[in-house]
């Protein structure tokens, strides 16, 4: 299966049913088809508000990644801060404390005041971490 070009990304279909039509959903069997629906799911975050069918859509797809995820990229928790969690999905995501800033909304300044345990997260800062990384908010409030 081809990867998602980049301009695929911007004229997505806004009918569920064509979205299928593009890329059926189905359980993730291997890296190349991970990797895929990774893009598809990026994509349409990227497409900014969604039709009742692309939310549909990438809900399915999301759960999809997290079964895939939970067998075969499963992250041992037990000892793991929730400042380590955020380190360790950062480099994982070829991210910097500017690229968290980014991300959270905040001053350039403030992703590096996170990373060195100056400042916390807020529950708007656990939100956007939990769904860029596809993960439980709770893995960052350990």
């Amino acid at each position: 299966m081809p990867t998602t070009k980049k301009a695929d990304r911007k004229r997505l279909p806004v009918r569920f049913e064509d979205l299928v039509r593009m890329m059926p959903p189905r359980a993730i069997a291997d890296d190349v088809h991970y990797q895929n629906t990774l893009e598809m799911i990026d994509g349409l975050m990227a497409a900014g508000r969604l039709t009742k069918g692309q939310e549909l859509y990438l809900e399915t797809l999301v759960q999809l990644v997290q079964a895939y995820e939970a067998e075969h990229h499963f992250i041992k928790t037990a000892g793991l801060s929730g400042l380590d969690a955020l380190r360790h999905l950062l480099a994982e995501n070829h991210m910097n404390a500017s690229d968290l800033a980014r991300l959270l909304g905040v001053h350039a300044s403030m992703g590096s005041k996170i990373l060195k345990g100056e400042r916390s997260l807020t529950v708007e800062h656990l939100r956007k971490l939990a769904g860029r990384f596809k993960v439980s908010p709770e893995v960052f409030m350990g």
